[in-house]
């Protein structure tokens, strides 16, 4: 089978039409305020990505015409059956999605994209194990006839490079997005799991691959190449079971600049620049996201991959915060401080999502603004379990824009507030993270809650930490009152109690 049309000018056209609404989308995508124009612009470039790829690639099969009057001819016909089949799995591509976008919970966002970063991951090796197979209908190979034995196609050494960086980087992101997701979902524990030299294991499997895809330049053999594939397909794994929770959003914009590298390599193996520009775009993206991600919780890039954030601390943890003494409040109390105060800072966490009590928070909202309370909410920006996962949420409960703001514009004003409301976000509003030496968290910028008037604190009970797996001391202090109860359900009686 070969292709019925080589890319031509107006397809290298369409590419770059593509490519521009690439970055369109991703500009739009940066504020919450045209995030639906952005994705108008993805859609519409991948839209014309796509369709420039089917026309240009149709694919057909040669007949020859044998004549007794004149010589032999080659005709081409257009393959209906490879046609139908494409389409085929594009509708059930489609319909899939369209279900899976319909029936999917915005609070199971984080989860939704790692299962996406590891179709593309799994998308990048199928493409590569294809390519190796048969390397002739990509391009990337030269037919070699020997004297003797039968003939057999050489790949381009530089198109083995490409090959094998794209199998591996396709690899490590599925296996490491299939176990992201078992974190998030539940399946998993959010707690690391440490391997016994677990450094060393990475690092000499990191050595190894590289190894043999240098070494692959040099010999096609069939072995080299399914190693490289097994390898990266472990190494994967072991790079995300040491992650603890708490890093989970470096972790999932890390698995998206994987996914976008792995889909740049295919696209120089299939000569399809729409993918380079997209894989590019994806890749940096996510690479920029993570590093903003690690400033955020005062990381390095190399201490989130070495894993360990998420474990228990020796200086605090369950037993030792049921010893140390608590306020309780109820939804009325909570009600009467809040409808008294003149400004209340909202500070939403995982634990609103996990309730999804975003729409009945912003109706308590509401009614604070309506009886003449300032009402702003916080956001940090690992709060969740994905970037972004907080302003997600609040932004499909309809929460205006203009009252939604970021840790570094916000944490200077709770020390002018009257109420500080915390629903679910406890790592990032502990007072550890500038005090403990000893904790974790220590060095991560948090938000300043504890210095407001009064704090309310949602949490189901007083025995669970964190997912950093350290306890709070916020908890603990004279200006905090506990409201110990489902946050959803405590919201809906602090609504009741306004009215």
């Amino acid at each position: 089978m070969e292709h019925a049309l080589t890319v031509s000018p107006w397809a290298s056209l369409a590419y770059l039409v593509a490519g521009v609404c690439f970055i369109l989308a991703l500009r739009g995508l940066s504020s919450p305020a045209s995030s639906q124009r952005g994705n108008r612009f993805g859609i519409i470039g991948m839209t014309i990505a796509v369709v420039t790829t089917l026309v240009t690639h149709v694919p057909v099969v040669q007949h020859l015409l044998v004549s007794d009057a004149g010589p032999t001819m080659a005709v081409r016909t257009i393959d209906w059956v490879t046609v139908v089949e494409i389409l085929a799995a594009i509708g059930v591509g489609a319909a899939i999605g369209l279900v899976t976008a319909r029936r999917i919970a915005m609070t199971a966002m984080p989860q939704l994209v790692a299962a996406f970063h590891s179709l593309v991951g799994l998308a990048a090796v199928l493409v590569g194990v294809a390519a190796y197979l048969n390397p002739q209908a990509f391009g990337i190979s030269d037919l070699v006839i020997p004297l003797i034995g039968q003939p057999f196609a050489v790949i381009h050494p530089v198109s083995r490079i490409e090959l094998g960086l794209g199998v591996a980087i396709g690899a490590i992101t599925f296996s490491g997005s299939v176990i992201a997701f078992l974190k998030l979902n539940g399946n998993m524990g959010g707690k690391p799991i440490m391997l016994p030299g677990r450094h060393v294991i990475n690092i000499a499997l990191l050595a190894g691959i590289l190894g043999l895809i240098a070494y692959f330049v040099t010999d096609q053999s069939a072995w080299i190449f399914w190693t490289i594939t097994v390898l990266s397909f472990v190494i994967g794994f072991l790079l995300i079971v040491p992650i603890g929770g708490a890093d989970m959003p470096v972790v999932v914009s890390m698995l998206n600049s994987y996914s976008g590298w792995a889909a740049a390599a295919m696209g120089f193996t299939l000569h399809n620049s729409a993918m380079i520009i997209t894989g590019a775009l994806v890749g940096s993206s996510g690479a920029i996201l993570s590093y903003i991600m690690c400033r955020a919780m005062n990381r390095s890039f190399i201490s989130v991959i070495a894993g360990g954030f998420g474990q228990s601390s020796d200086a605090g943890g369950p037993a030792a915060a049921s010893d140390r003494p608590w306020k309780r409040g109820s939804a009325e109390d909570a009600a009467f401080l809040m409808s008294q105060a003149e400004q209340v800072i909202i500070v939403p966490g995982y634990g609103m999502a996990v309730a999804q009590a975003q729409h009945v928070l912003r109706e308590m909202g509401d009614k604070l603004k309506a009886e003449g309370v300032r009402v702003k909410y916080a956001i940090h920006p690992v709060a969740g379990r994905m970037p972004g996962h907080m302003n997600v949420l609040l932004a499909e409960a309809n929460v205006p824009y203009d009252d939604v703001f970021e840790l570094e514009d916000i944490n200077s004003e709770f020390a002018q507030t009257d109420v500080a409301f915390v629903i679910g976000a406890n790592d990032v509003t502990n007072p550890a993270a500038k005090t403990d030496k000893s904790s974790p968290i220590y060095g991560m910028p948090v938000l300043d809650v504890e210095k407001a008037k009064t704090v309310l604190f949602i949490k189901r009970s007083m025995g669970g930490v964190g997912y950093a797996g350290v306890d709070n001391d916020l908890f603990y202090r004279d200006n905090t009152m506990m409201l110990l109860a489902d946050a959803k359900k405590m919201v809906e009686d602090i609504v009741k109690a306004l009215d």
